[in-house]
């Protein structure tokens, strides 16, 4: 039985972070002081750096402000920029959360702002200190994956491992989360053949065909140099990495960012944009689709890398699966797991998807990862558009 912190509701925390959230750029140096203040402490620093309306970073603040791993939320806004804090403050507050709107312009600028910061921190850490965790079942806990860094040896070790570890989540009743459509290409048909019904199989062969398309309007694909210098040649052998970690079990629905899954099961999340290209390349880096992962109810993610990654993340905890044994021994400190045991023969793929599996239970439970150790908190929101209503997210139960 795994234990969380229980929010209004019904669903459970595996931390109890106060979040400190910028709504623009301007405001980010007040609040990364501020939440600087408590390097010690659970609080993290999340935010939106535009100014220009954007209904997209409206939803995922507003997600992430009532992720179940949020206990409080402090918004820090510069006063005129576009983002509507009254209506997030309005959600947050409505979820059952402290919430304080910190306006710089009428605070009296920087140090008083800073000050007041400070205060309304410290005084709702007390809160804080005071919940306890409850008992909290598998069925309640949702875990997202991706990969960083990826070299020769991710395909091999850690991602099929992870997508054990998938399979013994779902078997036990919980809800799993994979993404990166723009790194499944090739395997869209593959991924239509486990969908629960014909819908979500086309929409499965849709998303991964919508990252293609927005690709080539760009003329790069997500492939990294470092990714040929660790061995991978094409996005296709890539492609096949990323597929194995989503493991051999019946996908059940499809979402984009910012969507909640509808019950357990095994969910895509798909990543990239609606629409023609407008905002950029679509998967800027691992730590903006962690933020969307999040945005979906993910507790914690599962990290696989080959060449090596340092990055954690705010809100929710990272666990790092190293695919290469000598990249674990070099980095020994940022990782969790050593996948690279099944190339050197010391582990079989099926022992080292259990140990994952049950250290995601640990982790659940409150048993820190290696970023989090490390202090990392990275986050990064940037602009995208999505018509999240339609069609909307899709899920099919089985029936006995």
């Amino acid at each position: 039985m795994l234990t969380g912190y229980p929010r209004a509701d019904g669903r459970k925390g595996i931390r109890n972070i106060l979040a400190v959230a910028y709504l623009v750029e301007c405001a980010r140096h007040v609040a990364q002081e501020i939440a600087g203040s408590f390097r010690n402490e659970p609080v993290h620093l999340v935010g939106f750096s535009g100014c220009y309306p954007s209904p997209y970073a409206q939803r995922m603040m507003q997600r992430i402000c009532t992720h179940p791993n949020v206990g409080a939320v402090l918004l820090v806004s510069l006063g005129c920029e576009s983002f509507p804090r009254e209506a997030l403050a309005e959600a947050i507050q409505q979820s059952g959360r402290p919430v304080e709107i910190l306006v710089i312009q009428q605070a009296g600028g920087t140090s008083r702002s800073i000050q007041q910061g400070q205060t309304w921190v410290r005084q709702t850490l007390q809160e804080l200190r005071g919940a306890k965790r409850v008992p909290m079942g598998i069925q309640e806990l949702v875990v997202g994956t991706i990969c960083g860094g990826s070299d020769a040896t991710s395909g091999l070790t850690a991602n099929p491992a992870c997508g054990y570890a998938f399979d013994l989540l779902l078997q036990a009743g919980a809800t799993c989360i994979f993404e990166e459509t723009g790194e499944l290409i090739g395997c869209e048909h593959f991924l239509a053949q486990r969908a629960m019904n014909p819908q979500v199989a086309e929409q499965l062969i849709q998303a991964v065909q919508k990252a293609a398309r927005y690709y080539k309007a760009y003329g790069h694909a997500s492939f990294a140099s470092g990714n040929a210098e660790g061995g991978l040649t094409t996005i296709e052998e890539k492609s096949l990495g990323a597929y194995s970690k989503t493991g051999r079990s019946p996908i059940t629905g499809y979402l984009k960012p910012g969507q909640l899954p509808g019950g357990p099961g095994l969910y895509l999340m798909d990543l990239v944009p609606d629409g023609p290209p407008m905002w950029g390349f679509p998967n800027i880096c691992d730590n903006a689709e962690i933020a969307e992962l999040i945005a979906c109810g993910v507790h914690l993610s599962l990290f696989t890398t080959g060449l090596g990654s340092v990055v954690g993340s705010a809100i929710a905890p990272v666990l790092k699966v190293c695919a290469n044994p000598d990249t674990y021994r070099r980095m020994s400190e940022d990782m969790d797991i050593n996948a690279g045991r099944i190339l050197e023969g010391q582990a079989t793929l099926e022992q080292v998807g259990r140990e994952i599996y049950e250290r995601t239970l640990a982790v659940a439970s409150g048993q820190p990862t290696a970023s989090e150790r490390l202090g990392h908190q990275e986050f990064i929101l940037t602009y995208k558009h999505f018509s999240w209503e339609v069609p909307g997210p899709v899920l099919c139960r089985q029936t006995d």
